[in-house]
């Protein structure tokens, strides 16, 4: 019996996927739990496997390379030997004579106690030969082992071998999708050029980066009166989905605070002048501060779940680090904060952000945090109102950090480093107070860093 290959939905609110590749070809055969090609969605590249094993059939009029299919959209069959795809039976059929004999079971010997010589036949074959009035003792199988296969029925009935691959031929006829790789994308909204109407010289058609610049060069622009577009992508209706979620399904408040960042600083410059390998980030640092606190205040990191509010235990302080990236905003998450070395921690997000950077962020590298930092500290922006990455219920925005100067306590003057928080959270699940305690305890945290404590487990 065929089995069906569907787009998944990889994520609570995924509709719609961007099909990457197939990682096996047409008629291959496959395990249960293979890999069988790679989607994109929310806004991460993952692997989907098989969940039955047989030969894989792809269905002609399939999606191609980079286009945007919707959930649950029909993509293959896994078939047992010699089976059929529904759609070579359907091209057989039509293919033989319109006044063929009706069936009649009884003059077909098809049954498990089929005698000897008539060659085997799936149950989708034998079904065929019936409805078609063809007998198999009269078919010569042209499968392994002499297995009789949906085009020898059709060559019984109609007299002529039938070569069903131009199935696919025809369905594909005509059809013409432009894809375009990720950089070249970026290059033609830089050029504004409309890339969807370019004649790729990659592989399939594909649009490349040299293909672009050469339509800039000739001129090949959109013509327009003052306005531009670009194509709306599949992460961008994510990120425009999940932030409109945000603001739909909390209680969003955001408090300031400007904190002493001094010591913060002063501890990322040890790093460097003592020659280590890796240079924490002041995210980095941030995040530890952060999770320490979460130790403290864990309904920061609860989320309101039908009529509970649930929060995770210490060893499960999962933070995602927003990213900015070419083809827009990722959340890859750092595990365990709380309990993990500063060093190692900064190790594994320069690879996410890497990968991130390449688009080969999987799904898993960006599920499970239970609370977001985002920084636009390296634009100059000293505060901002983060939006809540649902499901969860708080997020911290980090400022750029400023020469100010400062009174201190003796009434004297001095230059001190200065950083401005944004705390975000969800009204439903916190109160004003002790959300504003949590944001104070990650001020004072990095007023008086405390690096060999965050150097260790």
């Amino acid at each position: 019996m065929a089995n069906e290959v569907r787009l998944p939905r990889l994520g609570w609110s995924m509709e719609e996927g961007t099909f990457v590749s197939w990682l096996v070809t047409d008629g291959t055969r496959i395990q249960a739990s293979q890999p069988l090609f790679e989607l994109e969605g929310e806004k991460a590249l993952q692997e989907v496997e098989s969940l039955d094993s047989g030969i894989l059939r792809i269905l002609p009029n399939g999606p191609q390379e980079g286009d945007v299919v919707t959930v649950g959209t029909l993509l293959a069959y896994v078939l047992s030997d010699g089976e059929a795809p529904p759609w070579e039976v359907a091209e057989v059929v039509r293919l033989l004579p319109s006044d063929a004999p009706p069936a009649d079971g009884r003059s077909l010997t098809t049954s498990a106690t089929s005698p000897s010589g008539v060659p085997p036949a799936a149950p989708s074959v034998r079904r065929l030969a019936r409805g078609v009035g063809v007998p198999l003792q009269q078919v010569v199988g042209s499968g392994p082992g002499g297995r009789i296969m949906a085009s020898d029925i059709a060559a019984v009935g109609t007299g002529q071998t039938v070569a069903i691959h131009s199935v696919k031929e025809r369905s594909l006829a005509g059809q013409k999708t432009t894809i375009a790789s990720p950089r070249a994308k970026r290059i033609a909204r830089e050029l504004g050029v409309d890339w969807t109407r370019l004649t790729g010289t990659g592989s399939n058609g594909r649009v490349r980066e040299r293909d672009v610049r050469a339509a800039a060069a000739n001129g090949t622009r959109p013509t327009t009166t003052g306005w531009q577009s670009i194509p709306v992508t599949s992460r961008r209706k994510t990120i425009a989905q999940r932030m409109s979620a945000s603001l739909q399904q909390t209680a969003p408040v955001t408090l300031h605070t400007k904190v002493d960042a001094t010591e913060l600083v002063a501890a990322r410059t040890r790093y460097k002048t003592d020659g280590s390998s890796i240079v924490p980030a002041y995210t980095d640092l941030i995040a530890k501060c952060v999770a320490k606190c979460l130790c403290q205040y864990p309904l920061l990191a609860g989320r309101w779940v039908d009529d509970r509010i649930e929060y995770p235990s210490k060893d499960g302080l999962h933070i995602g680090i927003a990213v900015d990236t070419e083809d827009g905003l990722l959340v890859p998450i750092l595990r365990d904060v709380a309990r993990r070395p500063l060093l190692e921690l900064s190790t594994e997000f320069r690879a996410l952000v890497e990968r991130g950077r390449r688009g080969q962020l999987r799904a898993n590298d960006m599920q499970g945090a239970v609370f977001t930092i985002t920084s636009l500290g390296s634009f100059g922006i000293e505060a901002f109102t983060p939006i809540i990455n649902l499901p969860e219920s708080a997020i911290l925005g980090v400022g750029t950090i400023r020469k100010e100067l400062v009174v201190l306590p003796n009434g004297s003057f001095a230059p001190r480093d200065m950083l401005t928080l944004s705390l975000t959270f969800d009204h439903r699940v916190i109160d004003g107070a002790p959300a504003a305690r949590f944001l104070q305890a990650v001020g004072e945290g990095l007023q008086s860093l405390d690096i060999e404590c965050f150097a260790t487990p």
